[in-house]
């Protein structure tokens, strides 16, 4: 792995445990010499991520539309900062741009995009590893979901494994090293074959 994704939310959160566990993870991407791709913001947990790495002497690329950029309060110090016309196409470069997807703390639209790369995965789009940095045990109740969508028959049970979770950066990019796909569903039955 050369470049990893992270999606994460332009906020701090309620406790600083999110900031700690982002600069935590910028740190060991360093550490391994792997880029991060990210959204390109200066605050909240995507600029503390950014920031460790950059602290560290490593290559971080931020992805973010035009009409974000004051928003977001684009980062100015980035090795490389990409601006594209839709969060629609921010979306693609990230996933073109990088090797695996890590979800740190975020909001409704760090869900949407983590959602939208494990759906990818799961029609075969892609095979990089995502994952879920489970900071402060944020994403239990989503764990708990993704469960009960496999219990209830509405997500295949070796779907579960596409979702790599761990609450230390150091774990969950051991698990990324690990990561092998498992083979893509299709409707094609015996008989259209």
């Amino acid at each position: 792995m050369k470049k990893l994704a992270v999606f994460c939310g332009s906020s701090n959160g309620a406790s600083d445990v999110y900031i700690e566990g982002a600069k935590k993870l910028g740190k060991e991407l360093a550490k391994r010499n792997i880029a991060l791709v990210y959204g390109g913001a200066s605050v909240g947990v995507m600029g503390a991520v950014a920031d460790s790495l950059l602290e560290e002497g490593g290559y971080v690329i931020g992805v973010m539309p035009s009409f974000l950029e004051n928003r977001e309060i684009s980062h100015k110090n980035l090795s490389e900062l990409i601006i594209v016309d839709s969060m629609h196409e921010r979306k693609a470069k990230m996933a073109d741009l990088a090797d695996g997807f890590i979800v740190l703390p975020g909001g409704p639209g760090t869900l949407e995009e983590f959602f939208e790369i494990f759906t990818w995965a799961q029609l075969g789009l892609h095979q990089k590893p995502c994952g879920l940095l489970n900071i402060n045990h944020y994403y239990d109740p989503l764990i708990a979901l993704f469960n009960h969508m496999s219990e209830e028959q509405f997500l295949h049970r070796k779907y579960l494994t596409m979702a790599l979770v761990d609450n230390e950066p150091k774990g969950i990019l051991d698990k990324f090293n690990l990561y092998e796909p498992p083979t893509v569903k299709t409707y094609i039955t015996e008989k259209q074959i």
